[in-house]
């Protein structure tokens, strides 16, 4: 007779799989789901059930922080400074991928699997187009620069930082030096 497991225990699985791909992560490892089901003390085969490829289990990991990135964005359209917001957003965008290397992964892979992810990226860059034109019709930002543009310059910028230190406080005042040279180079040359 075969009985299935209840839902509290798949839940259960899913928290433990997901807090010790957060220590890997964190801890710079990388994700091998084998290693991950070792650690979790659960079958490798429950880790693939939730988790069909590490990748998968990096963008459920960054989750949390791109949640927090499209409240601050939604915020951001709301200030009556757009030059301000624009900065504000980009150096939260930044500081949080920083702070999280899945965060990083997110927004460096050039294809998603997860369908939150998808969603959650799709509306991220939506607040910063927007945010973007906004700067743009007061002059601060020039005309030719686009989303298309900005999003591999901020990938650019974490990489960047991510090679040039170790400690992430470090990281995190390096993305705010390479974030204002990078607006900088954005202002319209007249």
């Amino acid at each position: 007779m075969t009985t299935t497991r209840p839902r509290r225990d798949a839940a259960r699985n899913w928290q433990r799989i997901v807090e010790i791909g957060r220590e890997h992560v964190d801890a710079g490892r990388p994700l091998q789901l084998n290693e991950i089901a070792r650690a979790a003390s659960v079958g490798v085969a429950t880790v693939y059930r939730h988790f069909p490829s590490s990748e998968a289990l990096l963008e459920a990991l960054a989750q949390p922080g791109l949640a927090a990135l499209l409240e601050t964005g939604e915020h951001a359209l709301t200030d009556r400074d757009p030059a301000g917001a624009l900065e504000e957003y980009l150096l939260s965008a930044l500081e949080a991928q920083a702070a999280d290397p899945a965060l990083a992964h997110v927004f460096a892979a050039s294809q998603l699997e997860l369908p939150a992810s998808r969603e959650n990226v799709q509306r991220l860059r939506e607040l910063l187009g927007e945010l973007l034109s906004r700067a743009r019709a007061i002059g601060e930002i020039d005309q030719d620069v686009t989303v298309t543009d900005l999003v591999p310059l901020l990938c650019g910028i974490v990489h960047a930082a991510a090679l040039r230190t170790v400690d992430r406080r470090d990281r995190v005042a390096a993305v705010r030096r390479y974030l204002r040279v990078t607006l900088r180079g954005l202002r319209p040359t007249t």
